[in-house]
């Protein structure tokens, strides 16, 4: 097997609204868009990012009305304390404070539109 890119697809009520979040507040373009679809990319990410609109009919019947829930899109980053005042002074509110774990991970948390869980981290040590 040879993987040639990876994304991680949500579902979620909005999938517009999540995409315009994710381009605003963390530099990601829209690479592709129809009604109730976005896929984000940015080059230094490594993935794209996909929401889905639930109730698609494209979609599994199974899947078709699940919402991201549980899930943590997490970025590392180089200036975490940087980042954190960007996101404060954009409007975003942090739904976790900064936090520093004994294992060395320090991060914070906000929310998109639709409640998808956005980390952002660095590592000490």
């Amino acid at each position: 097997m040879k993987i040639t890119s990876s994304a991680i697809t949500l579902t979620v009520p909005d999938a517009a609204a999540s995409g315009v979040f994710l381009a605003e507040h963390f530099g990601f373009r829209v690479e592709m868009e129809a009604d109730g679809f976005v896929s984000l990319a940015r080059d230094d990410s490594g993935m794209n990012v996909v929401f889905l609109s639930q109730g698609l009919p494209t979609m599994p019947s199974e899947q078709r009305d699940l919402h991201a829930t549980g899930v943590i899109i997490a970025f590392v980053v180089d200036d975490l304390e940087g980042e954190l005042a960007r996101l404060e002074s954009e409007g975003v509110a942090i739904t976790m404070p900064l936090t520093v774990e004994e294992w060395g991970e320090r991060a914070f948390q906000v929310r998109d539109p639709n409640g998808v869980i956005i980390q952002l981290v660095d590592w000490n040590g």
